[in-house]
């Protein structure tokens, strides 16, 4: 029944999106351009299923304005319903007609108030047509069908564009992750690099499952730096019925929600190994109050930024490179005040391809500022997590829902929580031998350490210095990927030569001079 479901998924994601991507190859349009428009017409097909859904609920042909939003679902005037847009004569101005419907949404909307795509009439035709007809035979009656398609969409735009389209997604199988470890059961939610919203919509199904309402357990604040992407989390957060604050600005020099200690839970997947911050626009900035990096490169910033903004009991997930849990120098001395402060509470090995932009590995770094009053306060549980994935193609890895329960899990009995089981992690947890009642280490696959054994090893966050590798496990070596990291590694290497050449040459300077740094 389910591999039913989903093959009839599948076969209708790929019919639609190929009728989409006809817009790309007979248009002017790039692929950034024509992924809002697209993703515009199933927002409006998903409004107008609901609306017709809950009319359908009341008894009622045209319900008013307040009885929909007392139901928590989108109001769309009539001009704007798809089926009056499927009914306009042929030679009608399709493009103007659904800009005008765009515009009667925001109407009566204020959370959509300049957030619609508004440049159809820049289309052809005959290209609109198609879409509204294929969009309009999808069924959303069938689960969260709307949800797997709007996903499906943002991931092939993500692939379509390459390097660029990792800003606004982030691989669900990890925002899962990140949101099942993090456990946002109610509270604020912080994301800095927000994208497409991802860690809101996930935290939302996640409450969902959990038997409670999204919208009075859970309150949302994003920031991202790019307009058109955050237009795209408004959106993505308005069909899935949720509201927040998601602003546009640069992280790095606007605190725009006054993050310090704010939040409950931050959750984010920011950019890797950026360079060029301004660092005299930043350096009283409190959210940077461990220390500013010496080298040209934003991780420790971003770290920074999360921990800070995280209350006294909050909990942090995010994505970063692999490069940052072994970083040295500066980074060094920033990441064992973290240690010290107790703050870090699980280290999770991601293994390469996970992402749709680049193949490089990553980690997964857990902040748990309400671990300092536990048995926990002084230890860290690392998880390799490499040798875990689902090969969807010879290019892209995925976690299984068995893998991220499986993951969630261990966390959860190290924490002292009860374990899920849900989506058949009992077969993992026999596979590596693991009881289901309580923590244990497991060679190659996690280990708690003390704060006294991580001082034993440099300092080092990475999981793969602690769980060691069982016998008869062949490490899973992408050459392309560890080269990528080598280059990565060099880059701050470099940073690092050229920053020491700088005092070298200042201190030569200073001896000439009488004096020395």
């Amino acid at each position: 029944m389910l591999c039913n479901m989903a093959s009839k998924l599948q076969t209708l994601e790929d019919r639609l999106w190929n009728a989409a991507d006809g817009l790309r190859a007979n248009s002017e349009l790039s692929s950034n351009e024509y992924s809002t428009p697209v993703l515009g017409l199933i927002f409006l097909k998903y409004a107008d299923y609901k609306l017709e859904t809950l009319a359908k609920q009341l008894g009622i042909t045209n319900p008013d304005k307040l009885d929909v939003q007392a139901e928590g679902v989108l109001y769309l005037p009539n001009e704007a319903r798809f089926k009056t847009l499927l009914a306009l004569p042929e030679g009608a101005d399709i493009g103007k007609a659904i800009n005008d419907a765009m515009k009667a949404i925001e109407a009566e909307n204020e959370d959509l108030r300049g957030i619609l795509p508004k440049n159809y009439t820049s289309i052809d035709n005959q290209i609109l047509v198609d879409l509204l007809k294929n969009f309009n035979s999808i069924d959303f009656a069938e689960g969260d069908v709307f949800g797997k398609i709007y996903e499906y969409f943002l991931g092939k735009f993500a692939l379509s564009e390459g390097q660029g389209g990792g800003e606004f997604f982030t691989p669900t199988s990890l925002v899962k992750l990140i949101v099942e470890i993090v456990e946002p059961y109610q509270g604020k939610i912080y994301d800095p690099a927000c994208g497409s919203g991802g860690m809101f919509v996930q935290s939302a199904e996640f409450v969902k499952a959990h038997h409670k309402s999204a919208n009075t357990s859970l309150s949302v604040y994003g920031q991202e730096k790019t307009a058109a992407t955050a237009r795209l989390g408004k959106m993505n957060m308005a069909v899935h019925g949720l509201y927040g604050d998601i602003r546009q600005g640069n992280t790095f020099y606007e605190d725009i929600h006054n993050s310090v200690g704010k939040f409950d839970f931050v959750m984010a997947n920011p950019p890797f190994n950026v360079n060029g911050v301004d660092k005299d626009r930043i350096k009283n900035d409190p959210r940077y109050r461990l220390g500013i990096p010496n080298v040209d490169n934003a991780n420790y910033l971003w770290i920074q930024h999360f921990y800070n903004a995280l209350n006294d009991t909050g909990r942090a997930g995010f994505v970063m490179a692999n490069s940052a849990s072994d970083a040295r120098n500066s980074e060094l001395e920033i990441r064992k005040k973290l240690i010290h402060d107790k703050a870090v509470d699980v280290m999770v090995a991601v293994g390469p391809n996970m992402f749709y932009n680049v193949t490089l590995p990553c980690q997964l770094w857990f902040f748990d500022n309400g671990k300092r009053d536990t048995d926990r306060a002084d230890k860290v549980l690392f998880i390799d997590a490499r040798h875990l994935f689902n090969q969807v193609d010879r290019a892209h890895r995925e976690f299984t829902p068995a893998q991220i329960e499986f993951i969630a899990n261990i966390v959860n009995l190290y924490r002292g929580e009860e374990p899920e089981f849900q989506h058949g992690s009992e077969e993992l947890f026999a596979e590596h031998d693991l009881p289901t009642d309580s923590y244990q280490d497991n060679l190659g696959l996690c280990k708690v350490a003390t704060i006294d054994e991580i001082e034993k090893q440099d300092w080092t966050l990475n999981p793969g210095r602690y769980v060691g590798v069982k016998a008869g496990i062949v490490e899973d070596f992408d050459f392309a990927a560890e080269f990528e990291k080598l280059i990565e590694d060099l880059g701050l290497l470099n940073a690092e030569a050229h920053e020491l050449e700088e005092l070298i040459e200042a201190n030569s300077q200073g001896i000439l001079n009488g004096h020395v740094r």
